[in-house]
């Protein structure tokens, strides 16, 4: 009986660790930019493509590394909805963040110097990505 008792009761003190250490856990805070979520710094926005008023897919470059981000806009942020951001430099594999999300999807980062890249990203089932492009 004790060895019942003494298993309840640490069962018990682990579930209330475990929800006090949730509790005290808060989420980390959204970036306040696309440049802010790709690290700030020397990026800046080279192109941009709206998916209606949902959302802006921004590709951002730092003169060696692509970053994509997809933003929502208006009354889509803090909403949880599906976002999507890819880049892909040509010859290599892809990179992609697509989650339930409330404020952006990404940033997702390539190192394409001289290269053409695909990009694109997604709201809900609004998508959209671009040829390879941005090429050297």
């Amino acid at each position: 009986m004790s060895g019942i008792k003494r298993s309840a009761t640490l069962a018990l003190g682990m579930a209330a660790t475990l929800a006090a250490s949730v509790a005290f856990t808060s989420p980390a805070m959204a970036a306040s930019s696309p440049i802010e979520a790709c690290g700030g710094g020397s990026y800046h926005v080279i192109d941009s493509k709206a998916l209606g008023s949902y959302a802006t897919i921004y590709l951002l470059y730092n003169g060696s590394t692509n970053c994509v981000v997809t933003w929502k806009k208006g009354s889509y942020v803090g909403n949880s909805a599906w976002v999507r951001a890819v880049v892909q430099a040509y010859g290599s594999p892809g990179v992609v963040d697509a989650d339930y999300y409330r404020y952006y999807a990404g940033p997702v980062k390539v190192k394409a110097p001289g290269k053409c890249i695909m990009w694109g990203g997604s709201y809900g089932n609004q998508w959209w990505e671009s040829p390879f492009e941005h090429c050297g």
